[in-house]
């Protein structure tokens, strides 16, 4: 965030809250600083990738892509491995 914005972290969040209403809880979930999108299939996640990286543009936001990741077939999340098949604790936490 620019000139040491003071709460960059709720700031953010909140900001991506507004823009991404629709989306929140369907496909995308926001996190502090992380913007976590979900898919069953691959086809539907091809959509909602799109969308998601289209949704802050229209906008004038445009994301970093060095920091991005796509097509993970697992996320660490707040100390759990998240994956398709299941969720468990990340190794580190035990």
């Amino acid at each position: 965030m620019p000139f040491g914005l003071t709460n960059a972290s709720a700031v953010f969040m909140d900001l991506m809250n507004q823009i991404f209403q629709p989306y929140l809880d369907k496909f995308i979930i926001v996190f502090i600083d992380d913007i976590h999108i979900y898919s069953s299939s691959e086809e539907e996640h091809e959509k909602h990738l799109k969308i998601t990286l289209k949704t802050p543009r229209d906008k004038k936001l445009y994301a970093k892509l060095s920091k991005c990741e796509f097509w993970l077939q697992q996320v660490a999340f707040l100390g759990h491995i998240i994956r398709s098949s299941d969720i468990a604790v990340h190794p580190s936490k035990i």
